[in-house]
């Protein structure tokens, strides 16, 4: 039996790498909950155990990389001039459904690492509940604070819903945010 051995790229691999480690952990996390070993997540990325410490030296680390990403795709999302807070509390449930464990993970552990998060997500409700209010989707009576604490609400219901549960759950939510959000006369 020949193998084939690896061949050590250097700190070129770097990039690739962090990127599979996060990838692999979104999937590992998501399929095995928090307990699955960080040598699964660094085997499903095709990469060492101590690669993976290099770029996240434990568990919070990575979670805190994963939800980097996710707030990545909420900021592009934002960036179309087309998208409402309608079309957030769609992605953010999409991205809660696919990251339950690493939401609970978060929310316990209440580490620094992970203050940047709201404040880029804080940026993000608030330009497009401007919108919102400027295109008359959404009643002036609602401030950034009460977006953030119903895309909280929602995030932290989604996280404990049974998994056939959680689409259902996530467009009820979403129907009782934009009653109370809408314009009043």
């Amino acid at each position: 039996m020949s193998t084939k051995a690896k061949v050590n790229l250097g700190p070129s691999a770097g990039p690739a790498n962090r990127a599979a480690l996060i990838k692999a952990a979104r999937e590992v996390f998501a399929g095995s909950g928090l307990g699955a070993p960080l040598s699964s997540v660094a085997r499903r990325a095709g990469v060492g155990q101590g690669s993976l410490y290099r770029h996240f030296p434990d568990r919070i680390a990575l979670a805190v990389a994963v939800f980097d990403e996710n707030i990545t795709a909420l900021e592009e999302l934002a960036a179309r001039s087309d998208t409402t807070l309608a079309n957030l509390f769609d992605s953010v449930a999409e991205q809660v459904i696919d990251s339950t464990a690493l939401i609970d993970l978060i929310i316990s552990e209440r580490d620094e690492r992970a203050e940047h998060l709201d404040t880029r997500m804080r940026a993000v409700a608030a330009e497009l509940l401007a919108r919102d209010q400027a295109s008359g989707r959404f009643g002036h009576h609602v401030e950034t604070a009460d977006v953030m604490l119903s895309i909280s609400m929602m995030a932290l219901m989604l996280s404990k819903a049974p998994e056939a549960e959680r689409a259902g759950a996530a467009a009820r939510a979403r129907a009782i945010f934009r009653a109370a959000f809408a314009p009043t006369n």
